[in-house]
């Protein structure tokens, strides 16, 4: 099946001009070729576009390829990705139905999948969504055989599982997004509480995403100075319900932005292009995610 992708092909017949602007240097030694990056993103939803228009501003990978059921859609994504080309770092952008335009990802990100709607549990998307990842997964593993497969798609615990189980692959290369967009949240509810930068907190929420996590107080430090246990030093007393709080405003986080403007889409694109950078760039960076 054809693709749409970006051409240097232009004039009559489809002439490249790039033989006719740029010259070879005669005797020249031709530089090494470095590693391309290729980043895949399944789903071209709310969540997909944010991921995707993060890992482009931040300049993650050198080709970006969109999947999605819906062709017009995934076009015009596609497109409209590309008319920002000048405000870019250089991306080579494609766009099909047809997930063989994945091949030879470096990472493949899937957000395929059922919508959240209002107070619905994340668990209550699950059967429709295993089902979809069924057909999804499998051919994806066949174009990319020795890719990392990142899953975003709620409940992400349970599908980064489900994922494993289909593709076949070493656990160590399915991860989901777990934790790391509830930790960031639980982070900057810490930092408006206090007033500083939410990047000066360490914090860590862990468990299931969503609705059960748990959060690990004694991982809360500001500027290196562990909080509680300074507090205690100090003595100075806290009330136990206010970091339960903190707590709740984390796990209702996602139920408010939804009931607000129905759906979530920057926090958890930010979130994933963290993941990625980690990933690709071998960072050793601690993230709070999904294993099997």
């Amino acid at each position: 099946m054809k693709h749409s992708s970006s051409s240097s092909s232009l004039g009559p017949g489809g002439l490249d001009l790039t033989q006719t602007f740029f010259k070879p240097i005669n005797h020249a030694v031709s530089p090494t070729p470095t590693k391309r990056i290729k980043i895949s993103v399944i789903g071209v939803g709310n969540v997909g576009m944010a991921i995707a228009q993060t890992i482009l501003t931040q300049g993650l990978t050198d080709e970006l390829a969109l999947v999605d059921v819906n062709p017009d859609k995934v076009h015009g994504e596609m497109l409209d990705l590309q008319h920002a080309a000048a405000f870019l770092p250089r991306t080579k952008i494609y766009a099909s139905v047809d997930p063989a335009i994945t091949a030879g990802s470096d990472l493949v990100i899937v957000t395929a999948g059922a919508r959240q709607i209002g107070d619905e549990s994340r668990l209550n998307l699950l059967q429709r969504n295993v089902g979809l990842y069924s057909k999804i997964i499998p051919p994806l593993v066949n174009y990319s055989p020795d890719m990392i497969l990142l899953i975003v798609s709620n409940p992400v615990d349970v599908l980064t599982h489900v994922a494993w189980k289909l593709s076949g692959l070493p656990p160590n290369r399915v991860i989901g997004s777990g934790t790391n967009l509830d930790s960031s949240r639980f982070r900057f509810l810490i930092a408006d509480h206090l007033d500083v930068n939410a990047q000066d907190v360490q914090a860590y929420i862990v468990g299931e995403h969503g609705d059960s996590s748990v959060a690990l107080w004694s991982s809360i430090s500001v500027g290196g100075v562990p909080v509680l246990s300074f507090l205690e030093k100090q003595q100075i007393a806290y009330e136990k319900e206010t970091l339960e709080n903190i707590h709740q405003q984390v796990i209702q986080s996602a139920y408010e932005v939804i009931g607000l403007k129905g759906y979530t889409s920057w926090a958890i694109g930010y979130s994933t292009a963290s993941l990625a950078r980690a990933i690709l760039r071998n960072q050793r960076s601690i993230h709070p995610v999904s294993l099997s």
